[in-house]
């Protein structure tokens, strides 16, 4: 991200050098990808009866995760005020910030079995904050003279934060959760569907989105399979609609993923754009297996866990080698 013209010579660390300054916001989607990750082996240790140590283990990564970025990009804004301010103002960058309040909804979920107090105070935190932050996307839209090249898919990520709400306060104790879940699942609900047809017509009518890009394609499967973990949390249950939802959530999917998972693409933080799409989807797959006990609905879901598994694995693997050898903040 280019730096305020205001900030001095000196103040730029030489090409190259590792600086705080250039640490990337979507890294929060790690936590994401983590949480999710969490989430969907506790639902295959409920119906598989799999391990329950693997996904509390990722849990307690995915807590560590969120404070270690969390720590570094609050002293990114004391150092670099200047740049988080470009960032968050920048019309696709600016989308990534959604990852923040989606971690704190999900890790919400991550630690209501050991703390329903924390679990609370997160994510009643958590929505206050996502609520206003797709309040502040939707008032930059309608200012009007937004070039339509900026509609990428990282444009779902403030809608589909607002339907994580609902995705992970369907427990939540409080009498007026049940409210913010309805007004959460209806904002996300028409974000996403509207965030979705501009960034299909840009993708269909302009240039093709650059190499670095192209793993935030799989945040097309994501307003649906979320679309279906909030909505069957409202509802109380799965109904046709839900298996609609999950079945374009699949379909998406199968479309994206050649696109995504190819030669060619360079590694970088982008990639764990993919982490949370996956995890929804692989956590609809398991609830609707649940619900049908088909042999075939059970292989894909097993299929998308195991996917799933294997690229949050992958991705850390490779975060972890970028981090140590300085490239990660140069």
């Amino acid at each position: 991200m280019p730096s305020s013209s205001s900030a001095s010579p000196s103040a730029v660390p030489p090409r190259g050098e590792a600086s705080l300054r250039h640490l990337p916001v979507n890294l929060f989607a790690s936590v994401m990808g983590l949480s999710g990750l969490t989430l969907a082996w506790r639902v295959a240790h409920t119906s598989l009866g799999l391990p329950a140590v693997v996904g509390e283990a990722v849990g307690a990564l995915a807590l560590g995760v969120f404070l270690l970025l969390a720590a570094a990009y609050l002293t990114k804004l004391v150092r670099h005020p200047e740049v988080v301010h470009a960032e968050f103002h920048h019309p696709v960058a600016g989308s990534f910030f959604g990852t923040i309040v989606i971690a704190v909804l999900l890790l919400s979920s991550v630690v209501a079995p050991y703390s329903e107090a924390a679990a609370r105070i997160l994510w009643t935190v958590g929505a206050a904050a996502t609520v206003i932050l797709s309040f502040i996307v939707v008032s930059r839209l309608l200012k009007g003279e937004v070039d339509a090249s900026h509609a990428v898919p990282a444009w779902l990520i403030p809608g589909v934060a607002t339907l994580d709400i609902a995705v992970t306060g369907g427990h939540m104790p409080m009498a007026w959760a049940a409210e913010m879940n309805l007004l959460a699942s209806a904002v996300g609900a028409m974000l996403a569907l509207v965030l979705f047809a501009m960034i299909v017509s840009r993708l269909v009518h302009r240039d093709r989105l650059p190499a670095a890009m192209t793993p935030s394609l799989m945040i097309l499967v994501a307003p649906f399979a979320v679309g279906f973990l909030a909505y069957t949390n409202v509802v109380g249950g799965i109904d046709r609609f839900a298996a609609l939802l999950f079945y374009f959530a699949l379909f998406m999917f199968a479309v994206v993923a050649p696109k995504v998972f190819r030669r060619g693409i360079a590694f970088s933080p982008a990639w764990w754009a993919i982490g949370f799409p996956i995890a929804a989807l692989a956590n609809a797959a398991l609830r609707y297996a649940e619900l049908r006990g088909s042999l075939p609905l059970w292989v894909i879901a097993i299929a998308l866990l195991g996917l799933l598994s294997l690229a949050m694995a992958v991705l850390t693997v490779r975060t972890l080698r970028i981090a140590f050898n300085g490239k990660l903040l140069a």
